[in-house]
Protein backbone atom coordinates (compact mmCIF):
# COMPACT_ATOMS: atom_id res chain seq x y z
CA UNK A 1 0.00 0.00 0.00
CA UNK A 2 1.15 3.22 -0.73
CA UNK A 3 -0.01 6.20 0.78
CA UNK A 4 -1.02 9.67 -1.06
CA UNK A 5 -2.64 13.10 -0.14
CA UNK A 6 -6.20 13.25 -0.98
CA UNK A 7 -5.83 16.00 -3.04
CA UNK A 8 -3.63 14.15 -5.63
CA UNK A 9 -6.16 11.05 -6.23
CA UNK A 10 -7.64 10.95 -9.81
CA UNK A 11 -10.26 9.20 -11.54
CA UNK A 12 -9.60 5.52 -12.09
CA UNK A 13 -7.27 5.36 -8.64
CA UNK A 14 -8.43 2.27 -6.61
CA UNK A 15 -7.98 3.16 -2.81
CA UNK A 16 -8.10 0.58 0.31
CA UNK A 17 -10.32 1.66 2.69
CA UNK A 18 -10.25 -0.10 5.65
CA UNK A 19 -9.17 -3.38 3.82
CA UNK A 20 -12.02 -2.67 1.01
CA UNK A 21 -11.14 -1.84 -2.56
CA UNK A 22 -13.45 1.29 -4.24
CA UNK A 23 -12.43 2.72 -7.46
CA UNK A 24 -12.66 6.40 -7.51
CA UNK A 25 -15.18 7.43 -10.21
CA UNK A 26 -15.11 11.29 -9.78
CA UNK A 27 -12.47 13.28 -7.27
CA UNK A 28 -12.99 17.33 -7.09
CA UNK A 29 -10.73 18.89 -5.15
CA UNK A 30 -13.33 22.05 -3.29
CA UNK A 31 -11.32 25.69 -2.37
CA UNK A 32 -13.84 27.51 -0.47
CA UNK A 33 -13.35 31.17 0.68
CA UNK A 34 -13.07 30.29 3.90
CA UNK A 35 -11.78 27.31 5.73
CA UNK A 36 -10.32 24.47 4.72
CA UNK A 37 -9.84 23.03 1.27
CA UNK A 38 -11.29 19.55 0.52
CA UNK A 39 -11.31 16.74 -1.91
CA UNK A 40 -14.23 15.12 -2.55
CA UNK A 41 -14.52 11.64 -4.04
CA UNK A 42 -17.26 9.36 -5.46
CA UNK A 43 -16.53 5.71 -4.91
CA UNK A 44 -17.34 2.11 -6.30
CA UNK A 45 -16.47 -0.54 -3.67
CA UNK A 46 -15.32 -3.62 -5.95
CA UNK A 47 -16.37 -6.29 -4.17
CA UNK A 48 -20.08 -5.48 -3.66
CA UNK A 49 -20.96 -2.44 -6.49
CA UNK A 50 -22.19 -0.36 -3.49
CA UNK A 51 -21.37 3.35 -4.13
CA UNK A 52 -19.50 5.89 -1.45
CA UNK A 53 -18.66 8.89 -1.18
CA UNK A 54 -16.14 10.71 1.05
CA UNK A 55 -14.18 14.14 1.99
CA UNK A 56 -11.16 14.55 3.10
CA UNK A 57 -9.20 17.59 3.48
CA UNK A 58 -6.71 18.13 0.92
CA UNK A 59 -3.49 17.12 2.95
CA UNK A 60 -5.47 14.11 4.47
CA UNK A 61 -3.23 10.36 3.99
CA UNK A 62 -5.29 7.58 1.84
CA UNK A 63 -4.54 4.27 0.98
CA UNK A 64 -3.80 3.60 -2.57
CA UNK A 65 -3.60 0.11 -3.34
CA UNK A 66 -0.94 -1.65 -5.63
CA UNK A 67 -2.47 -2.42 -8.71
CA UNK A 68 -0.99 -3.74 -11.95
CA UNK A 69 -1.93 -2.47 -14.84
CA UNK A 70 -1.50 -3.62 -18.66
CA UNK A 71 -2.32 -2.56 -21.73
CA UNK A 72 -4.80 -4.87 -23.45
CA UNK A 73 -6.43 -4.78 -27.22
CA UNK A 74 -10.08 -4.76 -27.29
CA UNK A 75 -11.75 -8.03 -29.08
CA UNK A 76 -15.93 -8.24 -28.94
CA UNK A 77 -18.41 -7.97 -26.28
CA UNK A 78 -20.73 -10.95 -25.06
CA UNK A 79 -23.07 -12.00 -22.02
CA UNK A 80 -20.09 -12.26 -19.61
CA UNK A 81 -18.75 -8.64 -20.61
CA UNK A 82 -16.09 -6.84 -22.87
CA UNK A 83 -13.42 -9.29 -23.68
CA UNK A 84 -9.21 -7.86 -24.59
CA UNK A 85 -6.75 -9.59 -25.28
CA UNK A 86 -2.89 -9.03 -23.97
CA UNK A 87 -1.02 -8.59 -27.27
CA UNK A 88 2.26 -9.84 -26.00
CA UNK A 89 1.11 -13.38 -24.21
CA UNK A 90 -2.37 -13.33 -26.40
CA UNK A 91 -4.14 -14.17 -22.79
CA UNK A 92 -7.36 -13.18 -22.76
CA UNK A 93 -9.61 -11.84 -19.77
CA UNK A 94 -12.99 -10.86 -19.59
CA UNK A 95 -14.09 -7.53 -17.99
CA UNK A 96 -16.92 -7.10 -16.47
CA UNK A 97 -19.88 -4.58 -17.91
CA UNK A 98 -19.93 -2.21 -14.90
CA UNK A 99 -16.33 -1.70 -14.46
CA UNK A 100 -16.84 -0.11 -17.85
CA UNK A 101 -19.97 1.43 -17.51
CA UNK A 102 -20.91 4.41 -19.44
CA UNK A 103 -17.79 4.69 -21.78
CA UNK A 104 -18.38 1.20 -23.10
CA UNK A 105 -19.68 3.05 -26.19
CA UNK A 106 -16.51 4.08 -27.41
CA UNK A 107 -15.11 0.60 -27.91
CA UNK A 108 -13.90 -0.33 -30.90
CA UNK A 109 -12.11 -3.35 -32.54
CA UNK A 110 -8.35 -3.59 -32.06
CA UNK A 111 -8.15 -0.94 -29.41
CA UNK A 112 -5.71 -0.41 -26.93
CA UNK A 113 -6.89 -0.24 -23.36
CA UNK A 114 -5.24 0.06 -19.87
CA UNK A 115 -6.56 -2.28 -17.57
CA UNK A 116 -5.88 -2.47 -14.00
CA UNK A 117 -5.40 -5.38 -12.38
CA UNK A 118 -5.31 -6.84 -8.27
CA UNK A 119 -4.30 -9.91 -7.92
CA UNK A 120 -5.16 -10.88 -11.35
CA UNK A 121 -8.72 -9.93 -10.86
CA UNK A 122 -9.83 -6.73 -13.18
CA UNK A 123 -11.13 -3.95 -11.43
CA UNK A 124 -10.43 -0.63 -13.34
CA UNK A 125 -10.09 -0.02 -17.14
CA UNK A 126 -8.80 3.50 -18.91
CA UNK A 127 -9.75 3.89 -22.28
CA UNK A 128 -7.65 6.25 -24.90
CA UNK A 129 -8.65 9.81 -24.45
CA UNK A 130 -9.71 10.68 -27.60
CA UNK A 131 -11.57 8.01 -30.17
CA UNK A 132 -12.27 8.87 -34.02
CA UNK A 133 -15.74 7.97 -35.12
CA UNK A 134 -17.60 8.61 -38.64
CA UNK A 135 -21.01 10.84 -38.65
CA UNK A 136 -23.90 8.80 -39.88
CA UNK A 137 -26.52 11.95 -39.32
CA UNK A 138 -25.86 15.37 -38.93
CA UNK A 139 -28.70 18.20 -39.14
CA UNK A 140 -28.19 20.67 -42.34
CA UNK A 141 -26.80 23.83 -41.85
CA UNK A 142 -29.06 26.38 -40.91
CA UNK A 143 -28.33 29.77 -43.08
CA UNK A 144 -27.58 32.37 -40.56
CA UNK A 145 -25.84 30.44 -38.11
CA UNK A 146 -22.49 32.27 -36.67
CA UNK A 147 -19.42 29.55 -37.26
CA UNK A 148 -17.71 30.52 -34.16
CA UNK A 149 -19.73 29.56 -31.52
CA UNK A 150 -22.83 27.48 -33.25
CA UNK A 151 -22.58 23.49 -33.00
CA UNK A 152 -25.50 21.41 -34.44
CA UNK A 153 -26.59 17.66 -33.25
CA UNK A 154 -24.77 14.65 -35.14
CA UNK A 155 -25.06 11.12 -34.58
CA UNK A 156 -22.10 8.93 -34.84
CA UNK A 157 -21.51 5.24 -35.94
CA UNK A 158 -21.52 4.05 -32.61
CA UNK A 159 -24.86 5.42 -32.28
CA UNK A 160 -23.93 8.27 -29.71
CA UNK A 161 -24.89 12.07 -30.03
CA UNK A 162 -22.25 14.81 -30.06
CA UNK A 163 -22.65 18.46 -30.67
CA UNK A 164 -20.20 19.22 -33.96
CA UNK A 165 -19.69 22.51 -35.45
CA UNK A 166 -21.89 23.36 -38.62
CA UNK A 167 -19.45 22.66 -41.28
CA UNK A 168 -19.36 18.88 -40.27
CA UNK A 169 -21.01 16.28 -42.51
CA UNK A 170 -22.66 13.16 -42.74
CA UNK A 171 -19.68 10.26 -43.66
CA UNK A 172 -17.07 13.28 -41.62
CA UNK A 173 -14.38 10.98 -39.52
CA UNK A 174 -14.49 12.84 -35.80
CA UNK A 175 -12.06 13.25 -33.09
CA UNK A 176 -14.38 12.54 -29.27
CA UNK A 177 -13.21 13.12 -25.85
CA UNK A 178 -13.96 9.79 -23.80
CA UNK A 179 -14.44 11.89 -20.82
CA UNK A 180 -17.10 13.76 -21.76
CA UNK A 181 -17.95 13.02 -25.19
CA UNK A 182 -16.85 16.31 -26.60
CA UNK A 183 -16.12 17.09 -30.21
CA UNK A 184 -12.46 18.17 -30.43
CA UNK A 185 -11.76 18.39 -34.56
CA UNK A 186 -12.06 16.42 -37.54
CA UNK A 187 -10.18 13.55 -38.19
CA UNK A 188 -6.96 14.14 -40.00
CA UNK A 189 -7.09 10.64 -41.72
Amino acid sequence: MVKVIASSVRKGNVLDLDGKLCVVMKAENIHPGKGTPVTHLDMRRISDGVKITERYRTTDQVERAYLEDKTYNYLYEDDMGYNFMEPETFEQISVPKEILGDQAVYLQENMAVNISLHEGVPIAAELPQRVTFEVTEADPVVKGQTASSSFKPAILSNGLRVMVPPHIQAGTRVVIMTDDGSYVERAKD
